[in-house]
């Protein structure tokens, strides 16, 4: 009985994330790839980014960092994992054009930068600069809601607000 009331932890079950870009927030179903479009990996918001700078949209902890750079994986306090893939078909480019500034374990906060990228490339040797921002594990939010379209700023819009229970 005494754990129940003095070992009680803050539980946070909603989350806001922030932009991670800066540019025009879209719906998924404006991304030219199925995966996103059709939500196959969860639901979310995408940027086609203005600028090559990628920072954390939340207080959370990196959970992985592709070998390629093109992607990051951020679990949020309440749970969310969060996956910001930038470009399509990026995975091709093997890093090139992308330096990251986080690992596994690294604590993040809002506007941490995570990875800067060249959008000349993106848009030479890619399919497209658009960056889907994706809640991998929306199978288990009470609710997922967008709060933005169009012009976003990185670190203070923000784009999505996401419960847990």
């Amino acid at each position: 009985m005494l754990k129940k009331l003095f070992g009680k932890k803050e539980v946070i079950k909603t989350v806001q994330l922030f932009a991670p870009i800066t540019g025009n927030a879209v719906t998924l179903d404006k991304v030219p790839d199925p995966v996103f479009s059709e939500k196959m990996m969860g639901d979310g918001i995408a940027i086609d980014p203005t600028e090559g700078l990628a920072v954390s949209p939340v207080d959370g902890e990196i959970v992985q960092v592709f070998p390629t750079k093109h992607a990051i994986g951020i679990r949020a306090k309440n749970g969310a994992e969060i996956l910001i893939h930038i470009g399509l078909e990026t995975v091709s480019l093997n890093g090139e054009g992308f330096e990251t500034f986080v690992k596994e374990g690294d604590k993040v906060k809002v506007g941490d930068k995570l990875v800067s990228f060249d959008l000349d490339i993106i848009k030479t040797k890619a399919k497209s600069t658009i960056t889907p921002i994706i809640i991998t594990n929306t199978d288990q939010a009470a609710s997922l809601e967008a709060k933005a379209q169009g012009q976003v700023e990185k670190g203070n819009t923000p784009v999505l607000e996401v419960t847990f229970n």
